[in-house]
């Protein structure tokens, strides 16, 4: 019976590794047709990558896919295989917030794979920067937590910089505290992102009450940090452990299980409409009573679903404040364009910061 299952496991691996030659030569059949592209595309200047091209691409593979791997595994493998294809036609420039690492790095992995040429900066602000200076071609920041809110740096810097959405990714996030320090009653200080910190408050007060808690750049700059500190901790990813070479002494040490962070792409470019989008707004509204009823009252009548609702103070006049809203559909469908004309004569000044695909599964 063992040399019969044994004599199975061979063929099937045979098999397998037939399987795998073919693969092999059909990503080389890709990656000649995509150079092609690349090269038509720079002789008649047009843009190498078409974010709505790819989602329309990986919607489709969802829907013929028939097992047994799952939508979420083909989706991680055919993203791959999208960022080095794309990387034969001209590899673009991603800036991201945080050292490498950091979660929002992560998030550029998965949603432009490892092929793209990821630039790390120091702030959610650099990358702001470097997107609307033309010196990369999107950024990636965080723009909300599911436990904490909206990141309000995010927001603001909309308010500056001439920059459009043009996608999505979500991410859960599991913190671990990260240490070359075992006992964590002689750990003395703790570093990581503020957004990290409060996300583990619970856990921090409950088993580090002794410990100095130091906000930093980011999760991945307090990895760097404790490397080098044997009484320090920092609260950080799994992949950051692995980097930076800290053990791990607790997992998922995050006060809520479910605990999700949205980031965004940013951009210089309008992206087309693929019928499943998003799009995101921002508007500072007249001072008179009922003017926020107002303002909603289109979307209501065109049956619009919003998605989030945000407000933040205009720093050039005091008690004034900029919305933020997020609603589902493209400013090309005519639904949409007329609940926002229907805001011009409610608003001081409205700027859509983009219409975008919804990520794949939202």
């Amino acid at each position: 019976m063992k040399k019969k299952s044994t004599s199975s496991i061979q063929t099937y691996r045979k098999k397998i590794d037939e399987i795998d030659l073919k693969i092999l030569n059909l990503l080389s059949q890709r990656g000649k047709a995509a150079k092609a592209i690349g090269k038509i595309k720079k002789e008649h200047g047009k843009r190498f990558h078409v974010p709505e091209r790819e989602v329309t691409l990986l919607k489709r593979l969802e829907t013929k896919n028939s097992g047994p791997f799952s939508a979420e595994a083909i989706g991680i493998i055919f993203r791959e295989i999208i960022s080095a294809s794309l990387s034969l036609e001209a590899p673009i420039k991603i800036a991201y917030f945080g050292l490498p690492a950091s979660y929002t790095h992560l998030a550029a992995i998965r949603k432009f794979g490892v092929s793209a040429n990821l630039i790390s900066q120091e702030s959610i602000k650099n990358v702001f920067i470097e997107t609307a200076n033309s010196r990369v071609e999107y950024g990636m920041v965080p723009i909300e937590n599911s436990t904490e809110g909206v990141v309000n740096q995010t927001l603001d810097l909309f308010m500056e910089y001439a920059v459009q959405i043009c996608g999505e990714i979500q991410l859960p996030i599991h913190h671990n505290l990260l240490s070359h320090c075992n006992d964590l009653k002689k750990i003395k200080r703790v570093y990581s992102h503020i957004q990290a910190i409060s996300q583990c408050r619970h856990w921090i007060e409950a088993n580090l009450p002794h410990a100095k808690v130091i906000p930093v750049a980011s999760t991945s700059r307090a990895a760097e940090m404790a490397q080098s500190e044997k009484t320090a901790g920092a609260i950080s990813s799994d992949f950051a452990a692995n980097l930076y070479h800290v053990p791990i002494q607790k997992q998922n040490i995050e006060d809520h299980p479910n605990n999700f962070t949205r980031f965004i792409v940013i951009g210089r470019n309008e992206t087309q409409m693929t019928g499943c989008d998003k799009t995101s707004l921002m508007f500072s509204t007249l001072d008179e009573a009922g003017i926020l009823f107002k303002i909603l009252k289109p979307f209501a009548e065109q049956k619009i679903n919003l998605t989030s609702i945000e407000s933040r103070p205009l720093k050039k006049n005091a008690w004034e404040y900029v919305f933020f809203i997020d609603l589902d559909g493209h400013i090309q469908e005519e639904r949409v364009r007329k609940s926002i004309s229907k805001l011009q004569s409610l608003c001081n000044f409205i700027h859509i910061l983009g219409s975008y695909p919804k990520e794949i599964g939202n």
